[in-house]
């Protein structure tokens, strides 16, 4: 439906990992704490893959344009930020790294390769060079997910 009338492995690409699945699942988020589940449920933690599915980016944007609509809320990206983690998987460049950790911090971003579909070599050997501090590089590649799920 977004993609057709190109070629069929294309729009199926475009569908699904180059650009639906993260383009369906930051809204679902959203909704989560626009709704107040998180509210209800104070103590919930999720995680999402693929470093926050476009969260990053767009966060502070939804934050100030769901302000508007609802100024007595609370802030959006402030629950989202207290109750969301989020994985590398699928991602093995810079530019999205720095922007995830500008915007949620090296305590909530977590190591993951996206397997089957993603090197898991390639996931290790981009978190292992990032230009990154060596304590933010042990939060995501270990010590993150240690504390979460109590490892």
């Amino acid at each position: 439906m977004y993609f057709s009338g190109l070629p069929e492995q294309t729009g199926r690409a475009l569908a699904t990992a180059a650009w639906g699945w993260h383009a369906e699942t930051g809204p679902h988020v959203l909704r989560l704490a626009a709704a107040g589940v998180f509210a209800r449920h104070p103590d919930l933690q999720i995680v999402v893959g693929h470093m926050g599915e476009n969260l990053p980016f767009s966060l502070m944007r939804a934050d100030a344009v769901l302000g508007k609509a609802d100024p007595d809320a609370p802030s959006v990206a402030a629950v989202i930020r207290e109750h969301l983690h989020i994985t590398i998987s699928g991602y093995t460049t810079t530019p999205p790294l720095l922007c995830a950790l500008q915007v949620f911090g090296a305590d909530r971003i977590m190591f993951a390769a996206d397997y089957p579909f993603g090197d898991t070599v390639e996931h290790a050997t981009f978190l292992r060079e990032a230009p990154i501090t060596p304590a933010d590089r042990d939060k995501i590649a270990y010590r993150n997910a240690q504390q979460l799920f109590r490892l």
